[in-house]
């Protein structure tokens, strides 16, 4: 009973996923004419991209994002509870956002890219 409980639990959330991802099309088809030629180039290669990133790389973008989170978590907590004086801003970490998470996939898929063309060039 639990197993068919999970099951249909992730296969909700596979076709809730599997919409998102339908809207996000959408929307980029809409929006893709606008921009600029180079700009148009670099959003295909980033779609094209993020189509083939595989569980072990969106695991690891996950695990690092949440890592920063963790880390700006412990540091607010460090923070201390005296007020600072006028005009010093505490230290603080960037936000972990859907915007981030896009530019580590953004920056995974140039490393790739880069790689390929690495290994390319030593062969």
């Amino acid at each position: 009973l639990q197993y068919y409980e999970m099951s249909y639990g992730l296969n909700i959330e596979m076709h809730k996923q599997a919409e998102i991802v339908k809207r996000l099309n959408g929307i980029c088809a809409q929006v893709l004419p606008y921009l600029s030629q180079e700009h148009q180039q670099q959003v295909l290669g980033a779609i094209e991209r993020a189509k083939q990133v595989t569980a072990p790389e969106l695991n690891s973008i996950i695990r690092q994002q949440l890592q920063a989170h963790q880390l700006s978590q412990l540091q607010a907590l460090a923070l201390p509870l005296t007020p600072l004086p006028v005009g010093l801003q505490p230290p603080s970490l960037p936000a972990v956002s859907a915007g981030t998470g896009l530019l580590s996939l953004s920056a995974l898929g140039s490393q790739a890219h880069l790689s390929k063309e690495d290994k390319n060039g030593h062969d």
